[in-house]
Parts: C-alpha cells; sequence; structure tokens
C-alpha cells in the first residue's frame, strides 16, 4: 500500500490516499504553526490581504515580512515542479517521492527552530515563517501535480466550495419532468466523498496536531516526519538501487 502511494504510475485510488495523508499532515503542521509563530501559513488569501493593509498603513516591515511569506510559499510550490519534472525526464521511479523526502526534512527543521523560538526571536521567528510557508508551498503543489489540480490539501476554501455546490446539486428538488428533460441536476457524489474525506482529515490533523503540540512540544514533528519518509522512501531506494547496478556494470 505504502509503494502504490507514491508510485510514477498513478490511480485515482492511490491519488485520493495520498491526498488525504498529505491533508492530515498539513492540518497538524499548520496548528502547530499557529501555537508556534500564532498565524497560520497554509493558505496566501490572508497574506496577500494582511500585505495590501500594511502596506497602506504604513507597517513596511510587517509587509516585507508578508511579501517573504508569500514568496517562500511559491518557491515551495516552484520547487516541487523542478523535482518533479527532473525526475519525469529521468524517468525516475522517485518524481513525487523528492519533494515528500524534503518536507520530512523541513517539518524536523520546524520543529528544531519551534523549540528554540525562545533563544534567538527575532531570527527564529521569521525562519519559522518562511519554513512553514515554504512546506505548505511544497505540499500543495505535489498533490496539485498528481491529482491535476482535482485535489488540494493544505487550504479548504476550495474544498468547501466544491462541497457546497455539490450538496446544492444533492438537495435540488427536480420537480417536473418537461424540466428534467432540459436540465436535470445530480450531485457528484464522487467529489462529494473525497472533498468531505479531505475537509474531515484535515480538521482531524489539526485536533492532533494542536493537542501533540501542546502537550509534548515540537517533538510533535518527528512522528509526522517519519510518516512522510517512509511514504518517500520505497522509490528513492528503488531508484537508488537501479543507479547502483548501472554503476557496476559500467
Amino acid at each position: 500500500m505504502i509503494q502504490s502511494l507514491t508510485h510514477k504510475v498513478r490511480t485515482r485510488r492511490a491519488n485520493r490516499q495520498l491526498g488525504g495523508l498529505l491533508a492530515f499532515v498539513a492540518g497538524a503542521a499548520n496548528a502547530g504553526g499557529f501555537l508556534a509563530i500564532h498565524r497560520y501559513t497554509s493558505h496566501m488569501t490572508g497574506i496577500v490581504s494582511e500585505l495590501a493593509d500594511n502596506l497602506v498603513l504604513g507597517n513596511f516591515y510587517l509587509g516585507a515580512a508578508g511579501l517573504a511569506a508569500l514568496l517562500a510559499f511559491t518557491s515551495g510550490a516552484a520547487t516541487t515542479a523542478v523535482l518533479v519534472n527532473w525526475a519525469r525526464r529521468r524517468n525516475l521511479h522517485s518524481e513525487y517521492a523528492f519533494s515528500l523526502m524534503l518536507e520530512a526534512v523541513l517539518l524536523l527543521l520546524f520543529g528544531l527552530l519551534g523549540a528554540n523560538l525562545n533563544a534567538l526571536i527575532d531570527i527564529f521567528l521569521p525562519a519559522t515563517v518562511l519554513v512553514l510557508s515554504f512546506i505548505m508551498g511544497l505540499q500543495n503543489a505535489i498533490v496539485t501535480k498528481i491529482s491535476n489540480a482535482v485535489i488540494r490539501t493544505t487550504h479548504m476554501t476550495g474544498i468547501v466550495t466544491d462541497l457546497g455546490i455539490e450538496l446544492g446539486r444533492l438537495f435540488y428538488w427536480n420537480r417536473t419532468h418537461e424540466a428534467n428533460a432540459v436540465h436535470f441536476v445530480r450531485a457528484d457524489r464522487d467529489k462529494l466523498a473525497i472533498h468531505s474525506t479531505i475537509l474531515g482529515l484535515f480538521f482531524t490533523g489539526g485536533l492532533v496536531g494542536a493537542l501533540a503540540f501542546k502537550h509534548v512540544g515540537f517533538v510533535a514533528t518527528l512522528p509526522l516526519a517519519l510518516v512522510l519518509s517512509a511514504v518517500a522512501a520505497p522509490p528513492l531506494w528503488q531508484d537508488i538501487s537501479d543507479w547502483l547496478r548501472q554503476t557496476e556494470k559500467g
């Protein structure tokens, strides 16, 4: 099962399983980030609005901080695109695993920074914001590329919107046969299921993450990083094994 999550030959089931796992991780990391720095970094809508407000109010330092978070998120997404396309051109098995392993490493870095915020707060606080923003951009791009933009995992606005649309279709009353012949309204129950699952797992990840970070501190990043590493390891090991065999033949 774990190997199928990052296999380069994708299935709908594998996409949804990976999307659900990453939604849980994003919810947990987002909750931990809020406890550490008192702000969310998984969605850029608030960041961009805050950037505009601070520029108008003359708070240029805060504006620069918002711009840096925006650029970090964008850089994370761009990094995933580079890693995936680099692996595809070389026909590697680990085209999605590189980004997941990098995310695992950065989650450990987030835990290290968060655990030492009080030591050098002027340095570690901005660094934590940038690391978290980069992680969220990196992860969101992974699932976006895998699912062709059908599944998102780090922000729920689009998920909730699509869920609302399908619920509206589900409860719509097709009253007359004449109108039904022109336009019959039917909910996409498949979309309802996947969007409900992603939303539920993001929320559950937030609950688990908040409880874990509250009670055990930033060591809570360790199980998240271990899970991502376990998912990323099989294709990476397969590529390493192939490279070693080619080296021996050469």
